[in-house]
């Protein structure tokens, strides 16, 4: 016979409603204490600790559930401030569950002042390299000298200078990749009240021919959040022709700012 576990999406501390969008996933919310636990009921057959490890392997189950997991905290975050749960959070009982809430309710509650009125949002830096090499000349003075250089010379110094040039240009595109990653860093969080900066990801899993050279999470107060969005248009706009973008996204769930202390 199967048994009925806990999965938990999120909590807040004030009551939460749920919408149309939300009825057919058969939500609850539990209060305990004084946090409203968003949870819904689900089969060990599942999501027991052996069956949702095995289930990982499933990419429609996986991209469906985790679909719904963020998707769930994106529409309460509409109406209230939410502490998310990592995909996957599952409780054997409501005594556990209470267990947790009351062990960890003064965490929670700093988590909660920490991220009040705030929202998460992904910030990616790219960098084209073939746009960038094709205007290096226009960014480095050692790399234009041996263009000139290369441009006043036998063939078969200008074959020399050329190889030394092409190694100049790569030299080149990474430093430069760096001064611009950390302009985009400093620009846009002034904006925000916390950052995180998370590795890069390589190009087999962006799918991108660019190069990623920043990933960040910015919290930002939701005040700011039509300043931080013109700031990130006028960054488009200054480097369109650069080899160097800028991808945003959010709100997000504040994943990347709740630290619950144990």
């Amino acid at each position: 016979m199967s048994k009925e576990l806990i999965y938990v999406f999120c909590t807040s501390n004030n009551p939460v409603k749920f919408g149309r969008k939300l009825g057919s996933i058969c939500l609850k919310s539990l209060l305990v204490g004084s946090f409203y636990i968003v949870i819904k009921y689900v089969s060990d057959s599942e999501f027991s600790e052996e069956n949702f490890k095995n289930k990982l392997s499933d990419t429609q189950w996986l991209e469906s559930n985790v679909k719904e997991h963020i998707g769930v905290i994106t529409m309460i975050m509409e109406t209230n401030t939410v502490i998310p749960f990592k995909f996957g959070t599952i409780y054997n009982t409501r005594r556990s569950l209470r267990k947790f809430i009351s062990d960890y309710s003064g965490s929670l509650i700093e988590n909660f002042n920490n991220i009040k009125g705030k929202e998460e949002w992904s910030v990616k830096i790219y960098c084209y390299r073939k746009a960038l090499c094709r205007r290096i000349d226009d960014y480095s003075e050692e790399a234009a000298t041996l263009e000139t250089q290369i441009m006043a010379s036998s063939p078969g110094k200008a074959f020399l200078l050329k190889r030394k040039k092409d190694e100049v240009i790569e030299r080149e595109m990474d430093r430069l990749s760096k001064i611009y990653g950390q302009s985009y860093y400093d620009e846009l969080t002034n904006l925000s009240e916390s950052a995180n900066i998370n590795s890069l990801i390589p190009k087999e899993y962006t799918g991108r021919e660019e190069s990623m050279i920043l990933n960040a999470n910015l919290l930002i107060d939701k005040k700011k959040v039509t300043d931080f969005m013109t700031v990130v248009e006028n960054l488009r706009k200054r480097d369109e022709n650069s080899g160097f973008s800028i991808e945003v996204t959010g709100p997000w769930p504040a994943f990347s700012f709740i630290h619950i202390k144990e």
